[in-house]
């Protein structure tokens, strides 16, 4: 299991393990001995972005929105929210 590390491997060779996901390997994570996760490379679509909007739609992933953003109001009703919530902070 060359591409299997412990989380603690995993966190101390985190730039081997990137140079391996780029060429293209799977890598996994576990903890106490266990497999928690997997670290792969990105898949990369070629499908324009219309066409998956539409798939994803028919898919039940995204819905697409029924009215307009005109609607959308500002949360903060007083002028300065902003500056009131940074001065609070300090």
């Amino acid at each position: 299991m060359a591409n299997t590390y412990s989380t603690y491997e995993a966190k101390a060779r985190f730039s081997e393990i990137l140079r391996k996901v780029r060429a293209g390997q799977r890598i996994w994570v576990t903890y106490h001995g266990r497999r928690v996760a997997v670290i792969r490379p990105l898949e990369v679509s070629e499908e324009p972005l219309a066409d998956r909007l539409r798939r994803m739609e028919s898919e039940g992933v995204v819905v697409r929105a029924t009215s307009s953003n005109a609607s959308l109001q500002p949360l903060v009703r007083k002028p300065g929210g902003l500056k009131r919530f940074l001065l609070e902070r300090e």
